[in-house]
């Protein structure tokens, strides 16, 4: 569906600097603000993660619509949003409560998914019986089917955990196939719900695809001092180092492969490696890294995006979730403008019904999920590109190079 909320505005924005255009319209500025919850990490360990996946894209989400008068109701008027945050400081139960206050305390018309899979899933419940559509973007679990059924208003976007996994497992036999990686895997884990499902689903890939797993371990997604875990990576002599990492751990274990003089034919790590900050802290180093997700950068949707994330954040996007986040605020505009009201169960009906516009191209939720999505990108000459994905096709896939001699 088109939407005033395109991606066409934001050349105009980027090009003012993101000017508020006097805030909002006439119309907006006297209009009651739709009220939107927003609870994810500031602190704890993964407000790293969602300082740059999540917050930048709340705050340039609200520009761009306050911009555009607000969000159009069905008697013509507009009404602008106002986002309400808590730090939810990475811990589930912090995260419970913040909905509970947005909901009861706040008046929140509509509160955006929390960050990272674990918050996600335990406030998952919530939302369902406080009556909130929820629109993942940083859940991955191959529970979605069960948790669609179970909570009809509970939405994936950012994919399955087995495909992800699949997608890792299937290029590495595909390099082996063409004599370019070898037949031995160091595979890692950080001990979430993340990271155990992913390890999981990999590990039984690899052993189906014949792979030789001669190291495997988790750790605490609190961990301060990954060297160890490099230490016997490199005493097994792989082939192939596969790490479910997140934000602290990917830097991490990067750095210390690094020092450490890891030499494999494939080096992949997770959540951050897509990061613009990842490719800042190391450089022309990382070229041939492998890493969790992708996205099209060639894409002109993209770009624009990219532009406008830039101009208000003067920092880029990541190249995986943080177009996805994005994405979903723009299923939420796109619906509460469709429905032309607030009536949070119309709009949850209207997210089954319909298509959408977004920066990530039309997405059409089938089975409350977004069914293709990237699973594998990779470093190359200063962007990470996708390589593979769930659909056959993927618009701007690239064949991966060889990973880097450390």
């Amino acid at each position: 569906m088109k939407n005033a909320l395109s991606f066409r505005s934001f050349g105009v924005l980027a090009l003012s600097g993101l000017m508020t255009l006097g805030a909002t319209s006439a119309v907006a500025q006297n209009a009651d603000p739709i009220r939107i919850g927003a609870v994810a990490p500031k602190t704890g360990a993964l407000a790293g993660g969602a300082a740059v996946t999540f917050w930048p894209n709340v705050a340039l989400w609200q520009e761009e619509v306050n911009a555009n008068g607000g969000l159009r109701m069905g008697d013509g008027t507009r009404r602008p949003i106002e986002i309400i945050e808590y730090d939810d400081r990475t811990d589930p139960s912090e995260t419970i409560r913040s909905v509970q206050r947005l909901a009861s305390n706040d008046d929140a018309d509509f509160i955006l998914a929390p960050y990272s899979t674990g918050l996600s899933l335990a406030a998952a419940p919530l939302f369902d019986r406080l009556g909130y559509p929820m629109i993942n973007v940083s859940a991955i679990t191959d529970q979605t089917d069960t948790l669609a059924a179970r909570y009809p208003g509970v939405f994936f976007t950012l994919g399955k955990t087995s495909p992800l996994a699949e997608g890792v497992a299937q290029l590495m036999a595909d390099l082996r196939a063409e004599g370019k990686a070898g037949n031995r895997v160091a595979l890692v884990n950080v001990g979430d719900a993340f990271g155990i499902e992913l390890a999981q689903a990999a590990r039984r890939v690899f052993e189906a695809e014949g792979f030789e797993l001669v190291y495997t371990t988790s750790y605490p997604p609190t961990i301060q001092d990954v060297s160890p875990i490099i230490n016997s990576a490199i005493a097994a002599n792989p082939d192939i180092f596969v790490a479910f990492s997140y934000p602290g751990d990917t830097f991490a274990l990067t750095e210390q492969a690094q020092i450490q003089g890891m030499e494999v034919d494939a080096f992949y790590t997770a959540v951050a490696t897509p990061f613009p900050s990842y490719q800042a802290r190391f450089g022309d180093s990382i070229n041939g890294v492998f890493g969790v997700g992708g996205v099209n950068p060639a894409d002109p949707k993209f770009q624009a995006y990219a532009e406008a994330h830039r101009a208000l954040t003067n920092t880029a996007p990541d190249y995986w979730a943080s177009a996805v986040t994005y994405a979903s605020f723009e299923v939420l505009a796109q619906a509460i403008e469709g429905v032309g009201s607030v009536d949070r169960e119309a709009v949850t009906q209207y997210i089954k019904d319909n298509s959408f516009d977004t920066v990530m191209g039309t997405w059409t939720f089938e089975n409350q999920q977004i069914t293709d999505y990237w699973t594998v990108g990779q470093w190359q000459n200063g962007q990470f590109y996708g390589i593979g994905g769930t659909a056959e096709n993927m618009p701007g896939a690239v064949e991966p190079i060889a990973s880097p001699s450390w």
